[in-house]
């Protein structure tokens, strides 16, 4: 038994086993029963024992503090919050919202726990890793879909020694951490300055405030937050920056990444991104979505071409979703500022890199977003590519046969 991951792969293969025999458990009853096999009384005591001998190093268990409080949580699929940066976040598990209306109606804090696995609906104390953060909400908006959108602040890093769902809501117990003393790291910083600019030009990062950040601040930890709130990087390694407490030594891992090779993103992609910040703009919404990047990406080369060989009628779907923008999210409306990308519209962004780095596309296109918009299947805008015919399928067929007439 190498880790957790062995003994989950174990309880899905006893669900699927029983399945065929026409019996069915929860995840969490096929975790129970596997530790009960292994001679453990609980999941709980197992994962416990798994962890402890795993533990990363980069997660400074020494520098805890023995005092815990309790506060309401959230576990977070697919986003990694860091201190100071403010997310807004759209919320629709049920303990999930009433973790925040138990916030709200307390001293609006919670505590955001990160999950290890984006796949698992009901995450217990062993689906989340050890460090979160505490932030302070900021506003909470019902939506018509049922979700709530919630704006938050991130304050501090927190050690979570305990989170399960307590009668209707997500309730965490955690530890603060102590970061260590920040050195002198102004060469270092002025290296990631220089690498950083590099890095934003190439994946087509809009970041006017950054040079700002680091003209004003000089708390190391602080600026390897900033650059790291703006890095796309998977979650693995987003949480590897958030759990190293050493500012110098998170500095450091940020420079290493800035250093990797990157896809660069096409001239095509980036006046998409554009364009789509542009859309919501005009119609003074506070935030970009994928509706407003779907709209975009209508008029990008490459992802017109996918769309329209999945039989797509551009003009229907382009009216569909002017008539959802202008309609539908008037509750985003703001009298100033520049529209924001909401963590929906960064994951698609995010995916994209990645997906462009597996296919081995010399660089990150607008068929690379278009691919990188299905996982989001509760969106609108995956809705309104569906009813247009438009499936993962399809576009990676018609991707296929692009690149065949190409070579031909």
């Amino acid at each position: 038994m190498r880790d957790f991951r062995d003994v989950k792969a174990m309880a899905q293969t006893l669900r699927d086993t029983l399945t065929t025999k026409a019996v069915t458990i929860s995840h969490s009853e096929s975790l129970e029963l596997v530790s009960r096999m292994l001679g453990v009384a609980d999941w709980n005591t197992l994962s416990a024992l798994l962890h402890a001998e795993r533990r990363d190093t980069a997660t400074p268990l020494t520098r805890l503090n023995t005092a815990t409080a309790f506060y309401p949580a959230v576990p977070l699929r697919d986003l990694v919050p860091f201190p100071h940066a403010i997310y807004p976040m759209f919320v629709g598990r049920q303990s999930s919202v009433e973790a925040l209306n138990q916030a709200f109606e307390g001293g609006r804090e919670v505590v955001l726990a990160i999950q290890r696995e984006a796949a698992v609906d009901d995450p217990r104390f062993s689906d989340v890793y050890e460090i979160g953060v505490l932030a302070q909400l900021l506003e909470l908006e019902p939506l018509g879909d049922g979700t709530f959108r919630v704006l938050t602040r991130g304050l501090r890093r927190v050690a979570l020694r305990g989170f399960a769902a307590e009668a209707t809501a997500y309730r965490a117990e955690v530890a603060d951490v102590s970061e260590a003393a920040a050195r002198d790291a102004r060469d270092l910083i002025r290296r990631i300055y220089q690498r950083f600019q590099d890095y934003t030009a190439a994946h087509g990062i809009l970041v006017p405030d950054i040079w700002l950040f680091f003209d004003q601040m000089r708390d190391p930890g602080q600026i390897a937050d900033t650059v790291a709130t703006r890095m796309k990087l998977p979650i693995r390694d987003k949480y590897e920056l958030l759990a190293t407490l050493d500012p110098m030594k998170r500095l450091e891992r940020i420079e290493a990444l800035l250093d990797l090779p990157q896809r660069p993103v096409s001239a095509n992609y980036t006046a998409t991104k554009r364009r789509a910040l542009d859309y919501a703009d005009r119609r003074r919404h506070q935030y970009a979505t994928l509706e407003h990047l779907l709209l975009a990406l209508i008029d990008d080369a490459d992802a017109s071409i996918v769309m329209l060989a999945c039989d797509a009628d551009l003009d229907k779907l382009r009216q569909s979703l002017v008539q959802y923008l202008d309609n539908e999210l008037k509750h985003i409306v703001t009298e100033a500022g520049s529209a924001v990308p909401t963590p929906a519209f960064e994951r698609v962004d995010q995916r994209a890199v990645l997906h462009a780095q597996e296919v081995g596309n010399p660089a990150v296109t607008g068929t690379d977003a278009l691919v990188a918009l299905f996982p989001e299947m509760r969106s609108p805008a995956a809705r309104m590519l569906a009813d247009q015919g438009v499936s993962r399928l399809r576009v990676d067929k018609a991707i296929v046969r692009n690149a065949a007439k190409d070579k031909a």
